[in-house]
């Protein structure tokens, strides 16, 4: 979880991004749209996160700059499955753009 949100902070990680995506999840994706740092991502706090065999859970909140220069939140809890010893990201329920 922590190195997806640093390659979306840094940008230019599309191809890293991809990798760790699940594979039957990452329709029309491709490495130049995710490499794009169209956010300014600010700070990284991971609320929670648990394990059940090879899936897994990681509740967080990612601040970032808003589009009216505000200090805004995304809220998600991320879905994470274990395939070959690898944890890939799933998917992701949010709730997002309010301040933080």
């Amino acid at each position: 979880m922590r190195s997806r949100y640093s390659a979306y902070a840094r940008g230019g990680y599309g191809k890293y991004l991809l990798d760790t995506w699940l594979p039957s999840m990452t329709k029309n994706m491709t490495v130049a749209a995710l490499s794009e740092r169209s956010t300014e991502w600010l700070e990284l706090q991971v609320l929670d996160q648990s394990q059940n065999g090879d899936e897994g859970t990681v509740e967080f909140n990612a601040f970032y700059v808003g589009g009216n220069g505000e200090r805004e939140v995304l809220h998600e809890k991320s879905a994470f499955k274990r395939v070959a010893g690898r944890w890939l990201y799933v998917s992701g329920e949010s709730n997002s753009g309010g301040r933080g």
